[in-house]
């Protein structure tokens, strides 16, 4: 590689690729061995916040047959049971502040997958009791709090991940080398979109309230948000859950309740929908490779909704972020669509589909052949869509990224057939690069826990690419575009939807450092 290419990519990016490779080699962070350096040949003692679903999964992850697992708390008994079952020596608790309080000598690192509207609450008492945490993604459900645990983990020196897998996929490292070798020129746009959320959004109305079940501690499932009645649903509720599944052709996760155990997403109080659920991860990309820094942030609207309910986010929105310029590159605008319709959102101008895709058996292979969600392009997708969930657009051409990271391309796909991939130079993640990639996204924190490179995720960039995408779930309740004032963290014209900024906690939820 030119040196003076790789002279110029270190000046502008010399912080991510710091982060991903350390001055003094794997092993070297020395705030980590301040809090007990364990060798990667001992043991760590991994504790969960949720034990059920995805935590469980990741929970699974960090554990690969190799650590001990010494506590879980979960809310819901019922829910947290397979975890439970699979770790029986684990102590067991409903509330997270019982398990650090009671099992917290035994403990060196949590793994947090709660409803992201207690991830920073979870978060926080972990780190200030010198736990490493592994959070689930979005990182937080507002930007105050990403702000605040950005910060958090520079205070207690803890080692962080948040989990968007994708980051840790060679796919997403190979976008960030081919943007950064000049091949696509100055990227000025980037499109990024996902279909529909699975789960039931846009309910006209609350249900009446159910008994909680023996099982749920709902008082504590709700943490820091407002108090409300517990429902799982009335007849209406199940009514407009069938004629949404049968409208839209897909199911209506009708085997959960109005709230839990994962419908939550959908609602204000406790999610972000699709743009912290998919977003995090389809955005991974173009959040590194681009340098989106909210402190170049801009400007934040939401140019398109399909309705504003009550209380849930609307099924079909899209979302304009506009950076200003960040080192060595122009102001770019970043466009997320939660998409109803057949096809792409967004087509190259002058490109047909089928131009656009991937030519199948040509070209580099990167990450898994049949990725799990979104494809890269070529065979087996659908015959109106280029394969890809996002498109960078440059001076010079167009490159795509699929799903998590799994995929990525050059536009066309003539042009991708040709191409010889540049030199790598971004570390690559512990374990193979295969479909989701949650095992090497675990065992990346797990090797930092125990003294390693910060992983690839960590809150000190994770923080930050949470607080600017979060803003996208404020933005739905406002008419116009929004200007971002990072420096107070609020938007200077819009005092009526800072609400959605920084939340209000419940007495006695109140979290800071």
């Amino acid at each position: 590689m030119p040196r003076e290419r790789m002279s110029r990519r270190h000046f502008f990016f010399g912080p991510l690729l710091a982060g991903a490779i350390p001055m003094a080699g794997f092993g070297s962070s020395a705030s980590l061995k301040t809090l007990g350096y364990k060798s990667p040949n001992e043991k760590l003692n991994l504790a969960a916040i949720g034990a059920g679903g995805q935590p469980a999964s990741d929970l699974r992850a960090a554990h690969a047959g190799v650590e001990n697992v010494v506590a879980l708390a979960d809310v819901d008994w019922a829910r947290g049971k397979p975890s439970f079952d699979r770790f029986p020596k684990a102590a067991k608790f409903k509330d997270f502040r019982q398990m650090l309080d009671k099992a917290g000598r035994d403990i060196d690192a949590v793994v947090i997958g709660t409803p992201d509207h207690m991830h920073a609450t979870c978060a926080v008492a972990c780190m200030q009791a010198g736990k490493h945490v592994y959070v689930e993604k979005p990182l937080t459900r507002t930007a105050w709090e990403a702000r605040l645990l950005t910060a958090a983990a520079e205070k207690y020196k803890v080692a962080t991940q948040m989990g968007n897998q994708g980051y840790s996929h060679d796919a997403t490292r190979v976008a960030c080398e081919i943007f950064w070798s000049g091949e696509i020129g100055e990227v000025k746009e980037v499109h990024a979109w996902t279909g529909r959320p699975s789960w039931p959004q846009e309910m006209p109305k609350l249900p009446s309230p159910t008994p909680v079940p023996d099982t749920l501690d709902w008082d504590l499932w709700l943490g820091g948000a407002a108090a409300r009645p517990f429902s799982a649903g009335d007849a209406e509720y199940n009514t407009f859950v069938e004629e949404r599944s049968k409208r839209y052709g897909r199911g209506g996760q009708r085997e959960f309740g109005f709230y839990l155990p994962f419908n939550w997403r959908g609602f204000y109080d406790f999610g972000s929908s699709l743009i912290g659920d998919w977003g995090i991860h389809i955005l991974g990309p173009a959040n590194w490779g681009l340098q989106l820094d909210p402190q170049y942030l801009q400007s934040v609207e939401c140019i398109k909704k399909n309705s504003l309910p009550p209380f849930t986010f609307p099924d079909e929105l899209t979302l304009r972020f506009d950076f200003g310029p960040r080192p060595g590159m122009p102001p770019v605008s970043v466009y997320w669509y939660h998409y109803g319709g057949p096809g792409d959102p967004y087509k190259p101008e002058g490109m047909t589909v089928e131009e656009s895709r991937k030519i199948p058996g040509q070209g580099p292979q990167v990450g898994p052949p049949n990725p799990s969600r979104g494809g890269g392009g070529g065979s087996g997708r659908s015959p109106i869509s280029s394969g890809y969930n996002s498109i960078f657009v440059g001076s010079k051409g167009y490159l795509g990224t699929s799903g998590r990271g799994e995929g990525v391309g050059l536009l066309p796909g003539k042009r991708w057939a040709e191409y010889k991939l540049p030199d790598p130079y971004l570390q690559r993640s512990p374990g193979a690069s295969t479909g989701s990639n949650h095992s090497a996204h675990a065992r990346d924190w797990v090797r930092a826990c125990k003294g390693g490179a910060p992983a690839c995720s960590n809150f000190s960039i994770a923080g930050r690419f949470t607080e600017w995408l979060v803003l996208g779930a404020a933005a739905v309740h406002h008419e116009g575009k929004l200007l971002w004032d990072h420096a107070k963290g609020e938007f200077s014209n819009g005092k009526d939807v800072n609400k959605w900024v920084k939340p209000t906690f419940r007495k006695g939820w109140e979290i800071k450092l």
